[in-house]
């Protein structure tokens, strides 16, 4: 099954068009000159994992990914006690280093890989590799394949569920790891720890709890967790996953008029809309079949991913007309090249959304932006 939705994949990168009058949307066409580009530049580029750097205010070891919450900050009354929380407020003092050097492994392995795709020169896949290896084959470098220490908060917590966000980064370097033909040895070797991460996010209480959150946590363990089974091919993991959108993401997180009421509550209720719209869109993405295509399903009132990106869509158009206060942070910063636009306007034949996907800023430089925008290589995607 894998191996014929590579094929199916590697066919579908030279014929993806969506023909609307005398235009035609060629994707590779489009995505060639920039995918090089950055992939010349990443050929030179050696791993760092989180072996590179270290906190002493982490509880866990060398090979253990660390993070710190966002929004928490020293009280000014008690400079030394307990973090307290200002939403939607990035302390730049915590510790970022190993979140920086996953985002950067998303940056470095998919553009190389979308460079294979699209040359089959093995330079590409060679280069890739070695940040795979790095990361999750090699003993002196590799990542624990747990979130144990990940969003900890000084004087609270040594790790929280939530943290286990900071790993969305991991899904489109998933999605390129089956689509780099590697060396069985080092394809063995990253299953082997995609498979041993989802059943912690499976089984540990940390896991459990960021499942059932109901909001863009709990979106973001689906997308994960799906892209994770997908490389490790177990369909029954796949299958769950599947089921968990249409029967708890969407039932639970969807209004009838397609927006997200607890991203809305938020002091960032754009950026969060779109990032858990293009969450929500990645796993859609990843678990359509030609059976059960999730861009076109929906519940009985009409909830679905249609209406969710149908809901966005003019705000993204035209960000004027959002009808809340600007975000408290970041605000003029999205959007950028959403996926969902690029995934909505081809399985839903929606050209409006393509032509909006292609004004819009593929390569965002702004942390903050990159750390919510998680998929960049659409030739992986479709």
């Amino acid at each position: 099954m894998q191996r014929r939705q590579f094929l199916q994949s590697a066919l579908a990168l030279s014929a993806v068009r969506f023909a609307r009058g005398a235009e035609t949307f060629d994707l590779a066409a489009i995505e060639r000159p920039r995918v090089l580009k950055a992939a010349a530049r990443y050929l030179s580029e050696q791993p760092v994992t989180v072996t590179a750097a270290g906190s002493p205010r982490s509880a866990g070891g060398k090979h253990d990914f660390f993070s710190e919450g966002d929004y928490w900050w020293p009280d000014p009354q008690n400079p030394d006690g307990p973090y307290i929380q200002r939403d939607g407020m990035s302390n730049p003092d915590n510790f970022v280093e190993h979140r920086r050097a996953m985002v950067r492994l998303s940056l470095i392995v998919p553009a190389l890989a979308a460079a294979y795709k699209i040359t089959r020169e093995r330079k590409y896949a060679d280069r890739a590799a070695r940040h795979l290896r790095a990361w999750f084959v090699d003993d002196a470098t590799r990542m624990n394949p747990n979130l144990q220490f990940a969003q900890a908060i000084k004087g609270r917590f040594t790790g929280r569920g939530t943290g286990i966000i900071d790993t969305l980064h991991l899904v489109e370097v998933a999605r390129a790891a089956g689509q780099l033909d590697l060396a069985p040895t080092d394809l063995g070797g990253v299953r082997k720890w995609f498979a041993a991460y989802a059943e912690w996010m499976n089984t540990h209480p940390y896991g459990i709890a960021e499942r059932d959150a109901k909001n863009n946590h709990g979106t973001c363990w689906v997308t994960q967790v799906a892209a994770f089974a997908q490389l490790t091919g177990d369909a029954k993991l796949t299958a769950y996953c599947r089921n968990r959108l249409q029967t708890a993401l969407i039932p639970n997180q969807e209004a009838p008029d397609g927006s997200f009421p607890e991203e809305l509550r938020r002091t960032k209720p754009y950026g969060y809309s779109l990032f858990n719209l293009d969450a929500m869109a990645i796993a859609a993405q990843t678990l359509s079949t030609r059976e059960d295509d999730l861009w076109k399903w929906q519940l009985p009132d009409g909830r679905g991913m249609a209406k969710a990106v149908a809901y966005m869509y003019p705000f993204m158009l035209d960000k004027k007309k959002w009808p809340l206060p600007p975000d408290v942070m970041y605000d003029k910063e999205w959007p950028v090249r959403q996926p969902c636009l690029l995934f909505a306007g081809l399985a839903l034949k929606r050209p409006e959304y393509l032509a909006l996907w292609r004004k819009l800023d593929p390569d965002p430089t702004v942390e903050e932006v990159l750390r919510n925008f998680p998929v960049r290589q659409p030739v992986l995607w479709v």
